[in-house]
């Protein structure tokens, strides 16, 4: 008999991989084709709140429905200048309008966008809007729109030399002109691609490089607070006493409240008038004044990290807890037969068995530390001068408040790898044995 086909199997290795390939779909899905996105846009000089830099283009475009519209205005307001012009002036006005006018009809003639214009053009004379980003935007020849730019610029530069000449009546009515001709310049779209421009920008500026100092000296605090005294709690409620659930659920308070809240929350305790944190601070002297929690780059930082700390603390004790839970009793009772003191008990028991759990919490802290937004938002600003001004909050005034999304996408991808590093000095560096299958023993 011929040999018996081998049948497929996968061996327990390819079987692993096959069962978290959806995980990893979703993640990169999820995670990693934002990144992507964002990485594609910070090469490009994308901005909303311009005309000519709304949208991300390796080509030239032309807006039609904005240069439709222009066209119009130019054309009634051209003819009735040179109605009103005589001699050199009106000579030079209808040479400007003659060059032009060639121009566009190359455009309206055109076999690549002439039928696509049209129909933009009826649709703006019976008033009614290009909400179809394929008919409003048309691709045009470089090497034309370059040329026909310079016509642009040169006739607009024309106009207000003409209307410099003319008496006031006149003067007015040649430079409206000339603004409508800008407004034709306007629709023509050209390339934003900038490379990698925005990141030399960003990465010299001292402001990033501040903001970055204020994330790590926020995370770094913050997060070292946290760990002591989330693990002072979960060893407190860790033990039977009357009351403990009681206590359990008081102490998730904290964490339960929204951030936005929570900093609303705070910024009235801190208020240099009427908070009662600033108060009794500066009664204690541990201020110098009550307005200064606020109104100062330290005591605003501090702020901000007594209340992330007050935030955030109940969940840093929640992990740790359920990391205690796991401690099997009977290495106490052994330890106390041995003559082992607490102290003892918690430098060579509680803390190497906790190892997995703290790690765990630190990582969690720390990436959502560093990522910190709404808190700082709410609570301070960022300020004052931008001296709680986070790496996230400075990402967002560009991106959002400012609506460049090209330099925001910077600052994006900046907290992205961040957020990378420091979640593989976590796993390579501390705790590299959690995430590795340990080889038995011989």
């Amino acid at each position: 008999m011929g040999d018996k086909k081998k049948k497929f199997q996968l061996n327990d290795t390819q079987l692993g991989y096959l069962m978290v390939l959806p995980a990893l779909i979703l993640i990169f899905a999820v995670t990693l084709w934002p990144v992507a996105q964002s990485f594609y846009n910070s090469m490009f000089d994308y901005r909303l709140n311009d005309p000519e830099r709304n949208q991300t283009t390796l080509s030239y475009q032309i807006d039609l429905e904005r240069y439709a519209d222009g066209y119009y205005f130019y054309e009634g307001d051209m003819e009735s200048l040179i109605s009103s012009l005589d001699g050199e002036d009106a000579s030079q006005a209808e040479e400007i309008q003659s060059t032009i006018d060639e121009y566009h009809q190359m455009i309206v003639n055109s076999d690549n966008i002439g039928d696509q214009y049209q129909t933009v053009e009826e649709m703006v004379n019976n008033f009614q809007p290009v909400n179809d980003d394929n008919l409003k935007y048309g691709s045009i020849n470089n090497d034309f729109t370059e040329e026909y730019i310079g016509v642009l610029e040169n006739s607009s530069d024309e106009l207000s030399a003409i209307a410099e000449g003319l008496d006031e009546d006149l003067q007015g009515q040649a430079e409206t002109t000339a603004q409508q001709v800008n407004s034709l310049n306007s629709a023509m779209i050209r390339p934003n691609f900038i490379g990698l421009t925005n990141y030399q920008q960003y990465l010299t500026n001292p402001r990033t490089w501040s903001a970055m100092w204020n994330t790590v000296f926020f995370t770094v605090v913050s997060v070292f607070f946290e760990l002591v005294i989330g693990l002072a709690v979960a060893l407190v409620i860790n033990r039977a006493f009357i009351g403990r659930g009681a206590v359990r659920a008081a102490v998730l308070i904290p964490w339960a409240i929204p951030t936005a809240v929570s900093a609303m929350m705070w910024s009235y305790l801190y208020d240099g008038q009427s908070g009662i944190i600033a108060h009794y601070f500066s009664e204690l002297g541990l201020i110098s004044d009550p307005s200064t929690l606020l109104s100062t780059g330290s005591g605003a930082m501090f702020s901000v990290i007594l209340a992330d700390v007050w935030k955030t603390m109940p969940y840093m004790a929640l992990l740790l807890l359920a990391g205690l839970q796991t401690i099997s009793g009977s290495l106490y009772e052994a330890a106390e037969v041995d003559g082992a003191g607490k102290f003892q008990q918690f430098l060579y028991i509680t803390l190497p068995m906790l190892k997995s759990a703290i790690l765990v919490a630190l990582l969690f802290r720390t990436l959502d530390a560093f990522r910190v937004f709404d808190l700082i938002y709410v609570l301070t600003g960022g300020g004052p001068a931008n001296s709680t001004e986070s790496i996230s909050v400075y990402a967002y005034q560009v991106l959002f408040a400012q609506q460049n999304f090209g330099e925001g996408s910077v600052l994006s991808v900046i907290v992205f790898l961040s957020v990378a590093v420091i979640s593989i000095l976590f796993i390579k560096l501390i705790g590299s044995d959690l995430f590795e299958d340990k080889k038995g023993k011989k």
